[in-house]
């Protein structure tokens, strides 16, 4: 059966603006385009390769969300401009409506929900599938999605789109030592300098790995606190009961919503574009080109 196949928007076109030289692809008045084209390559790529039976585009609709911050303030703190916004080049920054508007005129549908990143929205439609999904992302937190019995896996990016890592339960097993369900609990012990999470004070990979494979989850180790239980690694009981409130706190913000308020997506493969006239007018304005064309060509070829 073929996948649904989910993408981790943001993740892609970061990539595709940070490999490609802003100045080496500009429309006719010099605007950069790296990225809109960069995305439109990586998705023809992946739709040839994978052939997925629908997909989604996935958005952060808050690349912040404010319960996640009410529980660690400190998240993704580091990465914010004084008004809030995220830090992003200027020169990516005003491609990212112009992708949406290329994506929509395309018929690639995208998602989003207010007050949630774009890994809460693959996260519902995931568990909303009926079928295998494929979640395309360079971010390890969608390793928790992981799920074998479901048919749950991640194509992770982080060798390129050409080189892409099946991540599936056996991989997430042999790169941490721990089960993919206990992927949550392992990055709030260990903490995450690019979200901004500390962890706790003492523990790294080994003891939180260690501590998952005994107690799965964060809930489980407090509990097993509260309850007088043994088992601990040494040492390891005193830093979670001293880091208790941080643990409490980053259940919500290291988990992947699964309920984000998303309506029934359609994510068929669009066969041609639904609006073609406003499509060649971006074409004509930007300059796509054949990125774009073979974006269309990939999306029109239905899977086996």
């Amino acid at each position: 059966m073929a996948p649904l196949m989910l993408l981790d928007t943001a993740s892609l076109y970061f990539r595709a603006y940070y490999g490609i030289p802003p100045e080496s692809m500009t429309a006719p008045d010099g605007t950069p385009v790296n990225a809109v084209r960069g995305l439109l390559d990586m998705i023809a790529r992946l739709v040839r390769a994978r052939h997925p039976a629908a997909l989604v585009a996935c958005m952060d609709a808050d690349w912040r969300p404010a319960f996640r911050v009410a529980a660690i303030p400190s998240y993704k703190a580091h990465r914010a401009n004084p008004d809030g916004t995220e830090q992003v080049p200027d020169a990516l920054s005003a491609q990212i409506p112009l992708i949406i508007e290329v994506l929509a005129a395309c018929g690639v549908a995208m998602a989003a929900a207010d007050g949630y990143e774009a890994d809460d929205v693959i996260g519902t439609l995931a568990a909303r599938a009926d079928g295998p999904v494929e979640v395309v992302t360079g971010d390890r937190d969608l390793f928790q999605l992981v799920d074998d019995a479901r048919g749950v896996s991640v194509q992770y990016t982080a060798r390129g789109i050409g080189r892409l890592e099946q991540i599936d339960e056996a991989a997430v097993t042999a790169r941490y030592a721990i089960p993919s369900r206990g992927y949550a609990a392992f990055a709030a012990l260990r903490g995450d300098p690019s979200d901004g999470l500390p962890g706790v004070p003492g523990v790294g990979e080994k003891t939180a790995a260690a501590l998952v494979r005994v107690f799965g989850s964060v809930e489980g180790m407090l509990a097993a606190i509260d309850a007088g239980h043994g088992g601990w690694p040494a040492g390891s009981r005193a830093k979670l009961v001293a880091a208790r409130p941080y643990l409490e706190a980053a259940v919500p913000v290291v988990r992947v919503a699964t309920d984000a308020p998303i309506p029934d997506i359609d994510g068929s493969l669009p066969v041609r574009p639904p609006d073609p006239a406003a499509l060649a007018a971006l074409d004509a304005r930007w300059d796509l080109g054949s990125s774009l064309g073979r974006m269309l060509s990939a999306l029109a070829t239905r899977p086996a």
